[in-house]
């Protein structure tokens, strides 16, 4: 069973192979950075047309590669917020098979809060500490 709540799933395309043929290395953080923006949408946090308006950027990613993904492959990209902190928060995700029976890889992704027309970051809000934490049945509340 898996940890996570929100899944999204992809296909993978011809431009996604790299010349070993199956799935560049950098593309898996293309994958999860679709799944995140969908992620983002689906919890409101933002409207997916706005881009000044996104409260996040990213700050830093983290992957470990498992199992190479092939042409013909969909790719199941599970993920979830699993902390917050006061001006970031860590988006964990895994990249699998539909059934989940094959683990293609785990991915971090640490998101700063950020305000796009001033160009500096910003501490994570109460409302979305409040929409994550409903969605994930976790308390992120501050303390």
């Amino acid at each position: 069973m898996n940890q996570f709540k929100f899944h999204h799933s992809i296909e993978v395309r011809y431009a996604d192979l790299d010349p070993q043929w199956h799935v560049n290395n950098a593309r898996f953080l293309s994958f999860v950075e679709h799944a995140r923006f969908h992620y983002l949408i689906k919890l409101g946090l933002f409207d997916g047309r706005s881009f000044n308006d996104l409260p996040l950027i990213v700050g830093d990613m983290h992957c470990r590669y498992f199992t190479p993904i092939e042409p013909g492959d969909i790719v199941e990209v599970w993920l979830g917020v699993t902390e917050i902190g006061n001006k970031s928060l860590v988006i964990s995700s895994e990249l699998t098979s539909p059934d989940g029976s094959i683990l293609y890889a785990k991915c971090e992704s640490i998101m700063v809060g950020y305000d796009y027309k001033n160009k500096k970051s910003a501490p994570i809000s109460d409302e979305m500490r409040k929409r994550i934490s409903e969605y994930e049945g976790k308390d992120f509340t501050k303390k």
